[in-house]
């Protein structure tokens, strides 16, 4: 089992996408977090209604074949943080972005967003958690190096994780995947795109000019630069 974790608005999606691509997987989207937030989530052929269920399922699904999945920090999970043979028989990764453009891309989707949603002190509590649990330093990509050198971080990553490099999975053909759908207006933006590619504009600046942001940015800054520090260097 492949997990990747993210705070949100980090291109976590993309990179779920190129995992979809290259078809030897099962991929599996957001289960824990949807779960929280609707109540049920289907993983393979369950219904979760608890995070204990979708623990359940997604051993489940990898007992017969390898299984990606990848969610996010807008909330907490207690369970899974909760679960040490989880976090230590599955490899967790991270992928992380710089959280004034994370907040700005956030905060136009979601207005009402409460500093805890931002996700990067969750994102770094289930870093240390799953440290804690196998001894070692997780696997940690920075998505400006993905839009930057996609090729190369990819090839890093898979290295470090232990799967072939398919660089044909770096492309895609757009559209609206059927497992987005529930939360179509996130996806919006990958599901116009055919690769990894960097948008126009990056709203840090209107971050910085607006003291809620601001703070908000402020909070989370320290555990984005301790999860920097150890990312792949592509």
């Amino acid at each position: 089992m492949l997990a990747l974790w993210s705070a949100p608005r980090c291109r976590s999606t993309a990179f779920a996408r190129m995992m979809t691509e290259r078809g030897d997987r099962v991929v599996v989207h957001e289960p824990f977090s949807r779960v929280v937030d609707f109540g049920e989530v289907e993983v393979g052929d369950r219904v979760a209604r608890t995070e204990q269920d979708v623990l359940a399922a997604l051993r489940a699904i990898a007992a017969a074949r390898p299984v990606f999945f990848k969610d996010t920090t807008d909330f907490h999970y207690p369970a899974l943080l909760a679960d040490e043979a989880f976090l230590a028989a599955s490899t967790h990764t991270f992928i992380i972005r710089d959280p004034a453009e994370a907040i700005a891309s956030h905060y136009a989707l979601n207005p009402d967003l409460g500093c805890d949603e931002v996700g990067f002190a969750r994102l770094y509590e289930i870093f240390t958690a799953v440290q804690a649990a196998t001894g070692i330093t997780p696997v940690v990509i920075d998505s400006d190096d993905l839009l930057d050198r996609p090729a190369d971080t990819v090839r890093a990553y898979c290295e470090a994780v232990g799967i072939p490099f398919l660089p044909d999975a770096l492309s895609w053909q757009p559209g609206m995947r059927p497992e987005w759908q529930s939360t179509d207006r996130w996806h919006r933006s990958t599901s116009r795109t055919s690769g990894f590619a960097r948008g126009s504009g990056d709203g840090a600046e209107a971050v910085a000019a607006d003291p809620t942001l601001r703070a908000y940015r402020d909070y989370h800054l320290p555990y984005y630069e301790k999860l920097r520090a150890v990312a792949l260097r592509p």
